[in-house]
């Protein structure tokens, strides 16, 4: 139906895949594969998540079979996202100071690249009709940036924030990815077939891994998927111009950064940063199936920007998984 109204002919195949935070990146992978073994000369990766639609008590699961739950690590995909969260920082020992000093620096540097004006490249103008809550009047707005990053946030202030899953425990609303809604795209073609259309040519698909890991921490997922994907290209991590890591929490994204040995802490908003150079998902926004295909045009974005060449995308994926990208700017 989406495709359709948005003028993708029927003639055209569709279909949809689900790998949660990380559906985006597997549906660009799906396209890059098909073009790959000559199924198709051209595709769109796309993603598209509404969390405030189904946000509430009401979107959880009516029930599961007693079957399956009864294995333990079946049982453990069920757990709230905030506990895998917890879980984490309490394995891995990541306390809430450098969660919230993560997560500052997200704010930090979205602010400023917002402020700069650099997520323009990436972002389409979209034209629509809001009910202002106050007037109750319908006004036609136009949305050309993401409306959840805050100026102005340090580790100080996140700090009088309480914890959001555990009275004892570190994770918040300020060092944990937004309720957002969102959608991406990304279009691959044989290179071929781009020059004959006359589509510039920006980047180039490289490779991509999933790893499983242990669902009651799946947000580990990052610091396994990311080695996996630069052995199969036979890169090492010096070899990445930058990365960007999904911030589900960051507790996690602290754990993947410090098990890589990605540096992080001395970052400066404006500054060319190993990772989530202009912040993350903690000031962006998560719309789950959204992020890898947005992470892909933020990426290609900075590097445009900042005259980068090889980039990696990667995030955590609910119910225990990880994900990661290999990419390679052509502009």
């Amino acid at each position: 139906m989406a495709a359709l109204a948005a003028g993708i002919p029927h003639t055209s195949g569709l279909n949809t895949v689900n790998r949660q935070c990380s559906s985006g990146l597997t549906a660009v992978n799906q396209i890059a594969n098909q073009i790959r073994v000559g199924q198709i000369d051209i595709g769109i990766g796309a993603g598209v998540e509404s969390m405030t639609f189904g946000y509430g008590p009401s979107s959880q699961p009516d029930g599961f079979s007693d079957l399956v739950l009864s294995n333990p690590e079946a049982a453990d995909c069920t757990l709230p996202m905030g506990i895998t969260s917890e879980n984490v920082a309490a394995q891995y020992k990541v306390p809430r100071d450098r969660q919230d000093h993560f997560a500052a620096l997200s704010f930090q540097k979205a602010a400023a690249a917002q402020k700069a004006n650099k997520f323009s490249g990436e972002i389409l103008p979209i034209k629509v009709s809001w009910v202002d809550p106050k007037t109750e009047q319908e006004k036609e707005v136009v949305v050309d940036k993401d409306d959840g990053v805050r100026d102005g946030v340090t580790k100080e202030s996140l700090s009088k924030l309480k914890p959001a899953f555990s009275k004892t425990g570190s994770t918040h609303a300020g060092n944990a990815s937004q309720v957002s809604d969102g959608a991406a795209a990304v279009l691959l073609a044989r290179r071929s077939v781009a020059k004959k259309l006359g589509l510039p040519i920006v980047g180039k698909f490289v490779a991509a891994s999933v790893v499983g890991v242990p669902p009651k921490i799946m947000g580990v997922g990052p610091a396994y998927a990311i080695p996996k994907v630069l052995e199969k290209t036979g890169l090492s991590i010096s070899d990445i111009d930058f990365f960007e890591v999904n911030e589900a929490f960051a507790s996690q994204a602290v754990m993947s950064l410090d098990h890589l040995g990605i540096p992080w802490e001395n970052d400066k908003p404006g500054e060319k940063s190993k990772c989530n150079r202009w912040g993350g998902a903690i000031a962006i926004g998560h719309p789950l199936g959204c992020t890898g295909a947005r992470q892909i045009a933020t990426a290609l974005n900075i590097a445009k920007q900042d005259g980068e060449k090889v980039f990696c995308t990667s995030m955590c994926i609910g119910t225990g998984m990880g994900m990661a990208g290999v990419f390679v700017n052509e502009q």
